[in-house]
């Protein structure tokens, strides 16, 4: 397992947690909340007196998500279960994603936003069908750590061969999906959730083992944005005019607000304006009525140009050094969303940061089987199909390979009879 710097104090995780339903995913998360001390004096309570009357000697740690299985039982699948717990090191969000193949498009909503996946195997089944899908479906949201968690351990008698032949068959499979390459990381961690071994404490039986535990390794897990130089994008959201103002220094203001998807800007630096090709310099950067000398990634901000330039939401200031040509066509994999099944006919909208245009299906080239993750012929999709997709738009598009960047190499695809969300697409270089 390669080094991982500390990341910064409070930075915050998002990791989701995938499996089958009999793995432990439930007792690992109630584990990890348990063993940090996160969970509130009257739910220990209440899960301590459920364990009692099923008559359980020690507590049974996956009744924290039992509610979320319930719902599930009834019928109520949409919904991906977030939760949210911190250490001395920083913030945690934790997706909790259903993993049945007819849930593809849950998991693959889970994993939009993570930077890091737990991929749970059962020691004594290895690798399944169900763990491919997991880490392909990982792996097509651009997810480049994967922390594949070998659980149950205790049930193999903590047998080291064991743990190394998953590791092999693992690595081995990674290698044909193109997920073990350079840029990637694939570490595995031995684990007794039922028992807590290697998830906070390292427990007994795994002396053998001498990488982090889960909890050291989430501690050092790099924030997102933070592994390589990113090109600056905002897409503008809207254009502030106060007119009514009272303040003569107000009337000539004109700033343009949003939120910085990626890179950094500051004072004085040359951009461009797109799709236009326009260009000023950055005269000043305000977040409320304070003035900033700089801005980085995800922070909302108000920023104003040196240039009258004519722009408007939609429109994307980029540095001009980082500068992108605005395209007509896209191609990208497309997760479908809907019931009603994916119309070549019919004209969609696809909505990209804070731009919209329309788009016809141009062709699609296969679609992909997610249990054999073979290529296939399709005419049209359906619930939860993922596929490569060609689009031709009505109004030009900033886009990055999602591969580069997620917030400007993804879209969303909206049905502009309903207004409903249909499809999910990650665009290709």
């Amino acid at each position: 397992m390669s080094t991982m710097n500390t990341p910064d104090n409070d930075s915050l995780l998002r990791f989701m947690t995938c499996g089958s339903v009999d793995d432990g995913k439930s007792t690992l998360i109630g584990r990890l909340l348990f063993d940090t001390k996160t969970i509130l004096a009257d739910t220990l309570t209440q899960i301590e007196r459920t364990s009692k009357k099923r008559g359980m000697e020690a507590v049974d740690l996956s009744l924290l998500t039992d509610g979320l299985q319930a719902e599930r039982e009834q019928g109520i699948t949409i919904d991906v279960a977030y939760r949210y717990f911190s250490t001395g090191t920083r913030k945690y969000i934790i997706a909790d994603a259903p993993g049945h193949e007819q849930y593809t498009r849950n998991m693959v909503t889970a994993a939009s936003t993570a930077n890091l996946a737990i991929i749970l195997i059962d020691a004594r089944k290895g690798v399944l069908t169900q763990t491919r899908r997991h880490s392909y479906l990982a792996h097509l949201v651009g997810i480049t750590h994967i922390v594949v968690a070998i659980n149950k351990m205790d049930l193999v008698n903590y047998d080291q061969a064991e743990f190394e032949k998953i590791c092999a068959d693992y690595l081995a499979f990674a290698e044909h999906i193109g997920l073990h390459r350079a840029g990637h990381q694939i570490s595995f961690i031995p684990m007794s959730a039922l028992n807590g071994d290697m998830i906070v404490d390292r427990g007994d039986g795994l002396d053998w083992y001498q990488g982090p535990t889960l909890l050291e390794f989430l501690e050092s897990a790099p924030p997102a944005h933070s592994e390589k130089g990113e090109p600056f994008r905002f897409p503008v959201q809207f254009v502030c005019r106060p007119h009514a103002s009272d303040d003569p220094e107000l009337h000539d203001f004109r700033g343009f607000m949003g939120r910085i998807e990626s890179g950094e800007i500051e004072v004085g630096e040359e951009v461009t304006v797109l799709p236009s090709g326009h260009t000023s310099k950055v005269k000043a950067i305000q977040i409320g009525d304070e003035q900033l000398p700089s801005a980085i990634t995800e922070q909302s901000i108000t920023l104003l140009l040196e240039d009258e330039i004519d722009t408007s939401r939609g429109d994307m200031i980029v540095k001009s050094s980082q500068s992108i040509e605005p395209v007509k066509q896209i191609s990208a994999m497309v997760c479908w969303l809907s019931e009603t099944p994916l119309s070549t006919a019919r004209t969609y909208i696809v909505r990209h940061t804070t731009r919209e245009s329309k788009a016809k299906v141009g062709e699609i080239a296969y679609k992909v089987d997610v249990n054999t993750l073979e290529e296939l012929p399709a005419q049209g999709l359906v619930t939860n199909d993922i596929a490569r997709i060609s689009f031709k738009l009505a109004q030009p598009l900033m886009v990055d390979p999602y591969t580069e960047n997620r917030a400007t190499g993804a879209f969303i695809l909206i049905d502009e009879a309903t207004n409903n969300t249909v499809g999910a697409g990650m665009i290709e270089a």
